[in-house]
């Protein structure tokens, strides 16, 4: 690891009836990992067992070189001596406490005065923008004011690993982007490690200094959000980064598919190789167009969907791809499902890379 040195070092191994967690994490000290994947991947089990919240059946759990878990040496350091902070979903914000009381709760754990704990609770909300709420409870406070009320009582006990759970997904559109904002400039200040889950790539991609995809309790693939972004290596990351991949075989500028499909492609690939582009590379066309592309099919139109500005278009043919294009676009198409399109991609839109 090229950033000071190792901070966290852990291998997760959880069994469980029909699931098994196996997953090795490192990172240095003021590093931001988060953990992506779908549904039942195992992204909440390997944050339940980083804050102890769930024993490891194997493998080892070190924080600053001091190790907080180890089955095999018989070592369990309870979730309430681990210098671990942790944001929840839901925020668990003590009803019956004002703002400043459930942020000086922890440090009240700690052994320190109420008087102590309430001074340092205070400097904690005056940097979160939240002085004039102090004497709030959770129930008068807004989800943005909530979620940050949640992490300054985390960040208040000076953790070592900061746990984050999907800590922007109770919060509306609007009020997300400005604490995803925020977020990150008090992430960007922690001096310590940062473990986010997150099922939202923009979440993961803005807020992570590093991604870590998890399928099946295993990783799959990691790296920086640039990497991960250009080089997908499974379905499930390619949709999550709005890419088109395809596998197959390599030999100069043209990957043959399984299934016998030849793409043509920008860069020369020699064996098993990935084939990506973005859904805005595809052109569709009512007739068999004319055209220089030397990837063309014809396909049929099994969906249409508005994101944003733009029309998606799911298609089936020797390809399943997605195509994006306007509104006025689609309209001139006449497109439908059922409809039948031409679509194409030049190869120089294309980015094919090994397997």
């Amino acid at each position: 690891m090229d950033r000071q040195t190792v901070a966290l070092d852990a291998h997760l191994r959880v069994e469980r009836p029909g699931f098994t967690l196996d997953l090795a994490l490192r990172a240095a000290a003021g590093e931001v990992i988060a953990l992506l994947g779908p549904n039942g991947a195992g992204k909440s089990t390997a944050l339940r067992a980083l804050a102890g919240l769930l024993p490891l059946s194997g493998g080892h759990l070190r924080l600053d070189g001091q190790t907080l878990e180890e089955p095999a040496a018989g070592r369990h350091t309870p979730a309430e001596r681990r210098p671990v902070g942790v944001v929840f979903q839901d925020y668990l914000l003590f009803p019956h406490l004002s703002a400043l009381d459930n942020v000086g709760f922890g440090l009240r754990c700690q052994g320190r005065s109420k008087k102590e704990s309430r001074a340092a609770a205070s400097g904690w909300l005056d940097r979160m923008g939240l002085a004039d709420h102090a004497a709030a409870r959770p129930a008068k406070l807004s989800g943005g004011q909530a979620q940050r009320v949640a992490l300054a009582r985390a960040l208040a006990v000076r953790p070592r690993l900061l746990l984050l759970d999907e800590p922007l997904a109770a919060l509306d559109a609007r009020t997300r982007l400005d604490v995803r904002s925020q977020l990150r400039r008090h992430l960007a200040e922690f001096e310590a490690v940062a473990v986010l889950v997150t099922h939202d790539p923009l979440d993961a991609m803005v807020l992570a200094d590093r991604l870590v995809v998890i399928e099946d309790g295993a990783e799959v693939q990691s790296g920086t959000p640039a990497e991960i972004a250009r080089r997908p290596r499974t379905d499930y990351i390619a949709r999550l980064v709005g890419l088109n991949l395809y596998q197959g075989t390599g030999e100069g500028h043209l990957v043959q598919l399984a299934d016998g499909t030849v793409l043509a492609t920008a860069e020369e690939v020699s064996g098993p190789a990935f084939v990506a582009f973005a859904p805005a590379a595809v052109t569709l066309y009512r007739e068999r167009p004319a055209t220089s592309a030397r990837n063309l099919w014809e396909v049929t139109v099994t969906g249409l969907e508005l994101q944003g500005a733009q029309v998606r278009a799911e298609l089936t043919g020797p390809l399943t791809l997605a195509a994006d294009l306007t509104p006025v676009a689609a309209a001139e198409l006449d497109l439908s499902p059922g409809a039948l399109v031409w679509a194409s991609v030049k190869a120089a839109q294309t980015h094919a890379y090994p397997a």
